[in-house]
């Protein structure tokens, strides 16, 4: 297999217009009748929300931190399978990534553009800028020569002369403009305490913000352009991510695991359904919001990510499923909670109820937690073994008192234990990816398996 046509929507700093310009490609490329496959560079979670509204297929994400650099060409072509070209979104700046790490794999977008050999296109905020936007592109076209600097999008561009300057700035320096956006046209998409309002709870809003952004992309970038630049990126050879490899054998007898969604529980990766359906799981989605009870045989809960503090009213109003999440872990059925269903795990949030099924208590906090951390497992759970070492990201503004259990989640540096370990539950503020940990996966699959055939100590080997 080879990786597909590709091309990484970069800037040269947050607030560029990365978004608007990469779900507006998607949108406008599949409105045409095109095929193509959303990526999102970078722990992401709310971007390829907006990504899969406009390509009508799964928008997925590409960190080698998380996951190893090896695995992405993988996931790649795993993930773009039948589409004709993939878009990738960049994160922050170029050239900015994991700032403790290597300079060579920070995780940056350039890091993944240059591992995907794929061209860039970079969109420049022109606001307050004329001939300056040259000086600008040579530095980042010359910055690291490995990289391909293919084309530029101008974006906050005030007026037809202003186009014209920009223009020939941009000639100077040899670089093709695919596109230029009017300042007058700027979109706006809620936003809150940890970025924009997810796709899945601004709802019909969110499908009129991506058809706007496409709108904006046919009507002022050469999309024949574009594609012509995806496939120019070189047929490089790259066997597909397959989740039945990573994950091993099956458990037996297809148990049920609920997956929590909606609204309030948006923050997951759709590999790590895709390795527990390939582990033998019947993956069935809970929306805590409306659902009453757990699927019927449930033998596994996931609660990923999300935005509980938002939903946090109709959370806690639900008492008859809170409670029957109280009592499934409990009973010492294996429980996975990251981020956001930690905090629907605590006693209360916000002072209001939830499962109770920690003794802690979580309230917004003054200050964004965020960043990748190397953690240790602080004790034996169905997720992981003790003294494992995983890396993860934060990414919250909540707090949970007190921040850890008797038995903590994990230990990293330059903090005090965090996250809760208790009977099947593993409770934690840290997001892993399930393609970085396939075994873990494969381990809590185990317990699950076990729950499910009535075992009362089921264990299978990390």
């Amino acid at each position: 297999m080879t990786l597909p046509p590709r091309v990484v929507v970069a800037a040269p700093s947050s607030g560029s217009g990365k978004t608007t310009v990469a779900t507006g490609l998607l949108g406008a490329l599949a409105a045409r009748g095109a095929a193509v496959a959303p990526f999102k560079i970078g722990p992401d979670y709310v971007d390829p929300g907006y990504h899969a509204l406009a390509a009508g297929r799964p928008g997925r994400n590409l960190d080698p931190v998380l996951v190893g650099p090896a695995a992405l060409p993988g996931l790649v072509v795993h993930g773009a399978r039948g589409a004709e070209l993939a878009v990738v979104e960049g994160v922050m700046g170029l050239f900015d990534g994991r700032i403790d790490a290597d300079r060579e794999a920070d995780g940056s977008t350039a890091h993944v553009a240059r591992l995907l050999d794929a061209p860039v296109v970079l969109v420049v905020d022109a606001r307050g800028q004329s001939r300056s936007v040259a000086a600008l592109l040579a530095g980042f076209r010359d910055f690291d020569p490995r990289l391909r600097l293919a084309g530029v999008i101008l974006n906050r561009v005030g007026s037809p002369r202003h186009e014209e300057v920009l223009r020939s700035a941009c000639a100077e320096v040899g670089l093709p403009v695919l596109g230029v956006l009017p300042r007058h046209a700027e979109l706006a998409v809620p936003s809150r305490h940890l970025g924009l309002v997810t796709a899945a709870e601004h709802g019909g809003a969110a499908r009129s913000a991506v058809d706007a952004m496409a709108g904006l992309v046919a009507a002022h970038v050469d999309l024949d352009a574009v594609s012509a630049l995806a496939r120019s990126a070189p047929a490089t050879a790259a066997a597909s991510w397959d989740p039945a490899d990573a994950v091993g054998p099956p458990v037996e007898g297809r148990p049920v695991v609920a997956v929590a969604g909606g609204a309030a529980f948006t923050f997951g990766y759709p590999e790590h359904a895709e390795l527990l359906a390939a582990g033998g799981a019947q993956v069935v989605t809970v929306d805590p919001a409306r659902d009453e009870s757990l699927p019927a045989g449930t033998a596994g809960l996931v609660l990923p990510g999300g935005f509980p503090e938002e939903h946090a009213e109709a959370l806690s109003s639900n008492t008859a499923l809170r409670e029957d999440v109280r009592a499934f872990a409990a009973s010492g059925a294996p429980v996975h909670a990251e981020c956001g269903g930690l905090l629907y795990l605590a006693r209360t949030l916000d002072g209001l109820p939830m499962c109770g099924v920690l003794d802690a208590d979580a309230v917004m906090g003054p200050r964004l937690a965020l960043g990748y951390r190397t953690a240790t497992a602080g004790a034996d759970s169905p997720l992981a073994a003790a003294g494992e070492t995983v890396t993860g990201h934060e990414f919250h503004r909540t707090v949970t008192t007190p921040r850890a259990g008797a038995s903590p989640a994990w230990r990293w540096a330059g903090a005090e234990p965090e996250g809760f370990v208790a009977g099947g539950v593993h409770a934690s503020y840290l997001h892993t990816h399930p393609v970085g940990r396939p075994g873990g996966v494969a381990r809590w699959l185990g317990h699950v398996g076990g729950r499910a055939r009535g075992d009362t100590d089921p264990r299978r080997p990390s």
